[in-house]
């Protein structure tokens, strides 16, 4: 049968829907960017909520937004199933933790309709704007920290009369109308993986509103709250697979499902202009600072989703948990992780780095999962730069090792010239694509070409310890292939 609200009382026994009613729920949280992982991480956790305790969380449903043009998809299918969806957690031993979820009761796409996007915004009932709009999502470059102001859509949102298109142009224009309508100004709660995740968005929606209204700028600096996160579930794209399984399994037809990992993780800095829900009895950790959490996060698990990944698709690897499951590869990645990631962490409270790395290694060979290589291989130049380069940069500065980080550098580059080992051709998926690919294919006359572009790296091409280590990696990989630099990383003393 097909989801819907009409339906919820037909589903099977074992797909857990919710019993409160919807029809009851304000929305005081709009979310731009309603994909897999909002729908698998942050609207679980208010649904946990609303499932809990329906009087303190029925202030809190979300209103979902989309900016993009393929965002027109998810409005389609939120209106025909009644902005529900199922949420299927999938065990490494075949089994599923079904749900539906109904934390987000509304769907806005602003292309078709930017005005009632914006008065969403503006309405007194919104008090938390959250974002996972990914991380080239913020318009700064990774090195400088600088907003794009030159950003051909930025540019049209800034001219004066300009229907705002972007999610700055939507946020801001809502601030300004709460401005001059006497309301304080909502909580803007980044939900992306970039360190200081809130400083970033606090930096690039204050640098937005400063170019289009300065008093604007400086009523936003002085009242709104931008708190930092930390979020974590391993989220694949749906695959037409997933809705085959949940017909078969539960006669359910739903259009655009999500499956995920069974592990979540959230914590939260305790920061909010006009309150927020209870997050902390749905699980999240609402801690003062989050800084150790991400850093941990960021640096573990985002950061070995790089190492594993360029290896692993030249190695012949097309899916995560193979890759994780080749006892040469779980090595490589345990000793980044002990070795270069770990010395550059904060005391992490409540958490056990040893017990946190070993079950890293556990989600990643999840063989349910199903998540893909070239997944964590897209859009590396908005990865590498903010998850691996703080890492190398640490290292240098505390005279610690570098040799491991340096070579998940030199495998993107390996990966970024476009021909896998076989010679067949790699679909690369980046933003930065037609500039980085012709520079990687110059490489093998100039082994230092790539991590020249100091917009990605910096200074690092500067420092001699991270290009010897990078140049006899690169050079590896072109010549005996990216399994045996990694038998030879591995294989060397500790610290090496």
């Amino acid at each position: 049968m097909k989801l819907s609200a009409a339906s919820l009382d037909r589903l099977p026994d074992d797909v857990d829907v919710p019993r409160y009613d919807r029809s009851a729920i304000t929305t005081g949280i709009v979310h731009f960017g309603v994909g897999g992982f909002h729908r698998a991480h942050q609207a679980m956790y208010v649904d946990r909520l609303l499932r809990s305790d329906f009087e303190s969380a029925s202030r809190w449903g979300i209103c979902g937004v989309g900016v993009l043009p393929g965002d027109r998809r998810m409005k389609d299918v939120m209106d025909a199933q009644d902005c529900l969806y199922t949420l299927a957690l999938r065990h490494a031993d075949g089994s599923w933790d079904t749900s539906v979820i109904g934390s987000i009761v509304e769907y806005l796409f602003a292309p078709d309709d930017p005005e009632a996007v914006v008065e969403k915004l503006a309405h007194p009932d919104t008090r938390i704007v959250s974002l996972t709009v990914t991380e080239g999502g913020y318009n700064f470059s990774a090195t400088t920290g600088e907003f794009d102001a030159e950003n051909s859509l930025i540019r049209a949102d800034l001219a004066a009369g300009a229907v705002p298109s972007t999610t700055f142009g939507l946020v801001c224009e809502a601030l300004a109308r709460r401005k001059e309508r006497g309301l304080a100004p909502f909580t803007i709660m980044s939900c992306d993986n970039i360190e200081g995740n809130g400083h970033i968005a606090r930096s690039t929606f204050t640098a937005f509103a400063r170019l289009k209204d300065p008093a604007l700028a400086q009523w936003i600096t002085d009242h709104a709250q931008f708190p930092n996160s930390m979020v974590d579930r391993i989220t694949p794209v749906t695959t037409p697979d997933v809705v085959d399984e949940l017909a078969t399994r539960y006669d359910l037809e739903d259009a655009w499902p999500v499956a995920a990992e069974p592990f979540t993780q959230w914590a939260l800095e305790d920061s909010f202009t006009l309150g927020r829900p209870a997050f902390e009895d749905a699980g999240v950790q609402v801690v003062d600072d989050v800084t150790p959490y991400e850093l941990m996060k960021l640096r573990l698990l985002n950061a070995s989703h790089q190492a594993l990944c360029y290896v692993g698709y030249l190695s012949g690897y097309r899916l995560v948990h193979d890759v994780t499951q080749d006892p040469l590869f779980a090595r490589f990645l345990l000793r980044y992780m002990d070795e270069e990631a770990t010395p550059t962490l904060q005391p992490v409270p409540g958490i056990d780095l040893a017990d946190y790395k070993r079950t890293l290694i556990e989600r990643f060979s999840n063989p349910e999962i199903r998540d893909t290589v070239a997944r964590l291989c897209a859009e590396s130049s908005d990865r590498i730069p903010k998850w691996l380069v703080p890492v190398v940069r640490a290292n240098l500065d505390a005279g610690g090792p570098v040799a491991l980080s340096a070579a998940v550098i030199a495998s993107w580059a390996r990966y970024a010239e476009g021909v896998d080992e076989q010679g067949e051709p790699i679909d690369i998926v980046d933003r930065l694509k037609d500039s980085l690919v012709p520079v990687a294919r110059s490489q093998h006359e100039d082994p230092l070409a790539f991590v020249r572009n100091r917009d990605l790296f910096g200074d690092l091409v500067d420092d001699e310890r991270f290009t010897t280590a990078y140049l006899d990696a690169l050079g590896g990989f072109h010549s005996r292939g990216a399994r045996a630099v990694v038998e030879e990383l591995v294989g060397r003393p500790a610290r090496a």
